[in-house]
């Protein structure tokens, strides 16, 4: 693990080494995913935060605490396909079906989330281009080891990720930050809870993918 101060570490790079920093961050609402490429300190000035108060909370964490996700190229592989491919297909499909439902029902409501099946159906779509890419290509060269460089098709991967991030950014604005009306029906309570699933779900996958699994095929280096 780096040794560097956390102030002058990149979010990602903290995001990757230290067991428990995704949760701080999400709590701190700092983006540690798709721009997790800027150093500590200013990802904290850009949120207005008291970069000491973060600093102290990432430093209460056990380093020693074992990791979530396997370090190990093919278990980890393994485990995004798992943990997040087939979770996706799942999920978004069941979410655009539900959001129809609210938005055809509470039509006319001030709050109701006007187009949010339609944003969740861009996501499904861009998504599983992405994941048939990763699963037919990019994966099982990384498993083989390839020894032609994977930079240029990782950097598509990356800006794929920075596109499922601006779509995150408009189920934000269309559902209020997942903020229910008094009158929410469970439908609607059940959508939101959704919603806000797969954007943790979305966030930790592209977290695993930009700051652990991508960065030891980049370069033309292989791991």
């Amino acid at each position: 693990m780096t040794t560097a101060p956390l102030n002058d570490r990149n979010v990602g790079e903290i995001a990757a080494e230290l067991p428990g920093a995704t949760g701080i961050f999400r709590r701190f609402g700092i983006d540690f995913c798709c721009h997790g490429d800027i150093p500590l300190t200013q990802a904290a000035a850009e949120r207005g935060l008291d970069i000491f108060e973060l600093v102290s909370a990432l430093q209460a964490l056990d380093p020693a605490v074992a990791p979530e996700a396997p370090q190990e190229t093919g278990a980890l592989i393994d485990h995004i396909q798992t943990r997040y491919h087939d979770v996706h297909r799942q999920q978004i499909p069941e979410l655009i079906e539900l959001s129809r439902k609210v938005e055809a029902v509470h039509a006319g409501h001030q709050n109701a989330p006007e187009g949010l099946a339609d944003v969740l159906q861009e996501i499904m779509a861009e998504l599983e281009t992405h994941m048939h890419k990763e699963e037919q290509d990019i994966f099982p060269a990384m498993r083989l080891k390839a020894a032609n460089p994977l930079a240029a098709p990782i950097s598509e991967l990356r800006h794929d990720h920075d596109a499922h991030g601006v779509f995150l950014e408009q189920v934000g604005k269309i559902t209020d930050d997942y903020t229910l009306p008094g009158d929410a029906c469970r439908s609607w309570e059940a959508l939101y809870a959704g919603a806000a699933q797969l954007k943790e779900d979305l966030m930790e996958h592209i977290h695993l993918e930009n700051n652990m699994l991508f960065p030891r095929f980049e370069g033309g280096a292989t791991a």
